[in-house]
């Protein structure tokens, strides 16, 4: 077997292979004779086929199947020969496939990058040091309250914060336009569901009361017919409705799992539940910091086309799972096009790559003890913890993630060690509330 390679541009490589034909013929002629042992043709007994009529009647088909199948080991023969590591499936294009001749044909494919790993030291990671004071808690029981809150009837006017139930219907130059009607509809005014100065509108109206509202469609609104259009809405106020918060009382505990010990037994669970997520949400933001900073020391990182592709295609899934059974009758690459995805994906492939090789390279395992203490975060809030716990030691699957998880905090332990780390006091809520981010799992 011949085989010559060629870099065509950055990680795509071209590759020319060539087949002597003896190995094609060779693997025609014994599939042949594997077919007539069992071949059924009119005017022959079963096995007595004379090999002139097998090859006349399936040669060709034959060839053709095993033209694919040689191209196709011959491919990874020759990958291996040359030591290359294919990113994606080759496309494969016959050169030269005629009977009696040498096969010949090109194979295009891209290569996994070498990854060289840097120096780390100019990463600067600011780590979140923050308390939860009691003005904190009392926010988050506060907020409890508003999730569990029931709507009661209002006689008054309606205020920012209320339920109203409203008839509208919205014209533009005096003709109704598409998606701008709805009658007996719920509103929470000052939740931003409508177009700017829509909610303002309602709010002071009463019962019964019907309003015209002159409001402008912001420049970059989804439909091409309304941006920035100038419209009126009739608004009709159906009902007024005022939130109702419950008491602290021992059935509001009991819905948070405190049993007993009153409010200070339910703050101190408030409390721990609060302690965990600013534990997790201060070494996300960590994380993002050091993953932003790997990325900017290998920003000139080649990264094949082809895992961009499959990585788009695997968040595009992941969005697609939120049109429920919708998603079946639709193209996802028409409602969610590549670009939404593009960046992110980017990111997540150069990420990928580079730690991979760094875990490979520090020789980087999954730390039992560091499992185990994953284990029993994750099962804290259930009753029996420990069958929590051994149900994912039983779970292969299950476990290998969890390592996952713990592999990639070891990672990122690693790289902390080589990076300039500060400490920057913030609030509970300014922890809580990170700027944004692609903060994505590589």
């Amino acid at each position: 077997m011949q085989v010559s390679v060629e870099t065509t541009s950055g990680l795509e490589r071209r590759l020319i292979v060539g087949v002597p034909s003896s190995r094609v013929d060779s693997a025609v002629d014994s599939r042949l004779q594997e077919a007539a042992k069992t071949v059924k043709l009119n005017g022959f007994r079963p096995g007595k086929v004379p090999m002139r009529v097998i090859r006349q009647r399936f040669g060709q088909s034959v060839r053709m199947e095993v033209l694919g199948q040689v191209m196709n080991d011959s491919f990874y023969e020759a990958i291996q020969q040359q030591g290359l590591k294919p990113a994606g499936r080759p496309e494969i294009e016959p050169k030269s496939l005629d009977e009696g001749k040498d096969i010949e044909f090109v194979a295009t494919f891209e290569v996994f990058p070498e990854i060289e790993l840097k120096d780390y030291s100019s990463i600067e990671v600011k780590k979140p040091v923050a308390e939860i004071t009691t003005a904190d808690i009392d926010e988050m029981i506060e907020n409890l309250r508003t999730q569990r809150a029931s709507w009661e009837v209002a006689e008054r006017a309606a205020a920012e914060g209320d339920q109203v139930n409203i008839d509208f219907v919205g014209t533009k130059d005096g003709e109704e336009f598409e998606g701008g009607k709805a009658e007996g509809t719920d509103l929470e005014l000052g939740s931003g569901r409508m177009i700017p100065g829509f909610e303002d509108g309602i709010v002071g109206m009463t019962v019964g009361e019907e309003k015209v509202v002159a409001l402008t469609f912001p420049e970059d609104y989804h439909s091409e017919e309304l941006k920035g259009a100038a419209v009126e809405f009739k608004i009709k106020v159906n009902a007024v409705k005022e939130r109702k918060l419950p008491e602290l009382d021992d059935e509001f505990f009991k819905a948070f799992g405190v049993e007993e010990g009153g409010e200070e037994a339910f703050r101190a669970e408030v409390e721990k539940n609060m302690a965990r997520e600013l534990k997790n949400a201060t070494k996300n933001r960590i994380k993002t910091q050091v993953m932003d900073g790997v990325l900017a020391v290998h920003g000139d990182l080649q990264v094949p086309k082809a895992l961009i592709s499959q990585e788009i295609d695997a968040l595009r899934n992941q969005q697609m799972q939120q049109f429920g059974a919708l998603a079946e009758k639709l193209n996802p690459a028409d409602i969610l096009p590549d670009d939404l995805f593009r960046d992110n994906a980017e990111r997540r492939v150069k990420l990928g790559l580079v730690l991979n090789e760094l875990i490979s390279s520090e020789e980087i395992k999954a730390d039992a003890d560091k499992v185990r203490e994953t284990l029993e975060e994750m099962a804290a809030s259930y009753e029996d913890k420990e069958e929590v716990i051994n149900w994912y030691m039983s779970q292969p699957q299950q476990l290998q993630q969890i390592e996952g998880i713990v592999i990639e905090e070891q990672v990122v332990e690693k790289l902390l060690e080589k990076s300039k780390v500060s400490e920057e006091t913030l609030s509970y809520k300014e922890v809580m509330s990170p700027p944004s981010s692609e903060d994505e799992e590589a």
